[in-house]
């Protein structure tokens, strides 16, 4: 099931002609633990607030591929408890098309560690336990703030901000 197609239009951007897209696969998510709160990965150096997750490596299945996100951007080993659906993004700017498989998983262990990339660090990343309305307030309020990094641009940031608020909305309103 597709969640919604992200475009320049959805960032208030004008699409340009693209011949051929540049593809990638992604997956992400809900990371839920026991008291209601939701995993939000923030990285305070670009106010940028988002769900975990990100590529898929090689053959990697999607499923294996949320775990692993999971476990580099939450710390948590998680269970998942279902599959929300699709979501793709469409960046005209950058010939990019991603689509990203969404999940909603359960905390089964918390190591309180997180695996984040030199990328990840000097943007500021760290983690936030939120209710999933606070966090869609978090997500939603960034849009207008966002500052760009010397590793991506405000435009490309403005999609993940656009698709993670899409994925939170769906995710309250179908639950799992």
């Amino acid at each position: 099931m597709l969640i919604d197609t992200i475009t320049d239009e959805n960032i208030g951007e004008k699409p340009v002609h693209v011949e051929k897209y540049r593809t990638r696969r992604a997956s992400r998510g809900i990371v839920l633990r026991e008291d209601g709160k939701i995993a939000v990965f923030n990285k305070a150096n670009k106010n940028e607030y988002k769900l975990p997750g990100g590529g898929i490596e090689g053959d990697e299945e999607p499923e294996k591929a949320f775990l692993r996100e999971a476990l580099e951007e939450t710390g948590c080993e998680v269970e998942i408890m279902g599959f929300l659906g699709t979501i793709e993004e469409i960046k005209t700017k950058e010939s990019f098309l991603q689509t990203s498989y969404v999940y909603v998983s359960k905390v089964i262990n918390d190591t309180k560690q997180l695996h984040v990339t030199q990328k990840e660090k000097d943007e500021g990343a760290r983690l936030v336990w939120e209710t999933p309305e606070n966090a869609l307030k978090l997500i939603k309020s960034s849009f207008d703030n966002l500052i760009a990094s010397k590793y991506e641009s405000v435009y490309h940031t403005k999609f993940i901000v656009c698709r993670d608020t899409r994925i939170l909305q769906e995710y309250m309103k179908k639950g799992i």
